[in-house]
């Protein structure tokens, strides 16, 4: 996984909602930019629609969300559509993204239920990984997010969850 204070790797694709979404769009904001594992499954399903019931909240405080999975094009856009998700969702099926940005275990190319809270300079901010605890994952996110966006960013220690 990546480090607090690492620059955040870029990215130019196209999202489920057919447009074309880079880090470069999020200059200048907090971007809360979440991996998941497999769409409609039953942890990822509950962290979509959490990030999806927050995300007037997360806009409120300047905040954008991207989703991310290796699923294909096809899947990914039908999870995004029977979730109701209105930020960008990305298909990152040749795992160009998701190798960036570390998220795979070390032995498997399965990806770690992480997210990165990147700051208006691309730097990362914070990094949330919980596997299991789906709530309290996104319940540190949002938390972090609030603390990050009404305050500056935190001086030391930096943020990060395991």
């Amino acid at each position: 996984m990546l480090k607090v204070g690492e620059p955040a790797p870029p990215f130019a694709t196209t999202a489920t909602n057919g447009k074309k979404v880079s880090l470069e769009d999020f200059r200048g904001q907090t971007l809360v930019l979440y991996f998941f594992r497999k769409a409609f499954t039953r942890n990822c399903t509950v962290e979509t629609r959490g990030f999806r019931d927050n995300y007037d909240d997360l806009r409120a405080q300047g905040a954008e969300v991207v989703g991310v999975s290796t699923d294909d094009w096809g899947t990914q856009c039908s999870f995004t559509k029977s979730e109701g998700v209105t930020f960008p969702m990305i298909a990152d099926t040749d795992r160009t993204i998701s190798r960036e940005y570390r998220v795979f275990f070390r032995l498997f190319p399965i990806s770690h239920r992480v997210t990165y809270v990147i700051g208006p300079d691309s730097t990362v901010l914070g990094v949330f990984n919980h596997e299991f605890q789906v709530v309290r994952h996104l319940d540190e996110v949002l938390r972090f997010v609030r603390t990050v966006t009404s305050s500056g960013p935190p001086s030391s220690p930096p943020f990060s969850v395991r």
